[in-house]
């Protein structure tokens, strides 16, 4: 394991758990369940486990430089500022489900074998410049964050 892979490990520890706890959540709902948008709200279940699983790739290996491993039309329907736009099928969930469930520890392993010196600033709407992916990393744990706790608001209403 290199520098950048130990400085990460109790973040990735973060990723992993909050990962597990959404996994968890969502096992509970039904596909019908997890496209619902609550009355009063703008989006679901679904829109926010593939808007984290989006954002923590273009936060970390997008501004990296590096391939997110996910599709444009993926990118466009699930970043920043967009909504649900339809219902999913049962393979674009499980491929969100599989992308939530891998996505931590394909992250260790990358931290060791792949280059993070260049990275695009942003700043997020959160008011958090990143710089480097330590940085994407740290601040993707507060975003998952908010939105797991939206997730089990939303859960409440279905």
């Amino acid at each position: 394991m290199n520098n950048l892979a130990i400085e990460l490990a109790e973040d990735l520890l973060t990723l992993e758990a909050t990962r597990a706890n959404m996994l968890r959540l969502l096992s509970k709902f039904s596909l019908e369940q997890v496209n619902r948008i609550p009355e009063g709200f703008n989006n679901n279940l679904a829109w926010n486990a593939a808007h984290c699983l989006v954002t923590q790739k273009l936060l970390t290996y997008g501004l990296s430089g590096h391939d997110t491993g996910l599709s444009p039309s993926m990118i466009a329907a699930y970043r920043k500022g967009s909504k649900p736009e339809g219902d999913l099928t049962t393979e674009q969930w499980d491929e969100i489900i599989e992308g939530l469930a891998n996505s931590a520890g394909q992250m260790k392993a990358d931290l060791a074998s792949l280059t993070w010196e260049e990275h695009k600033p942003y700043t997020t709407s959160y008011g958090v410049t990143i710089g480097h992916v330590k940085k994407g990393v740290a601040f993707n744990n507060t975003h998952e964050g908010m939105h797991y706790g939206m997730m089990i608001a939303l859960g409440k209403l279905l």
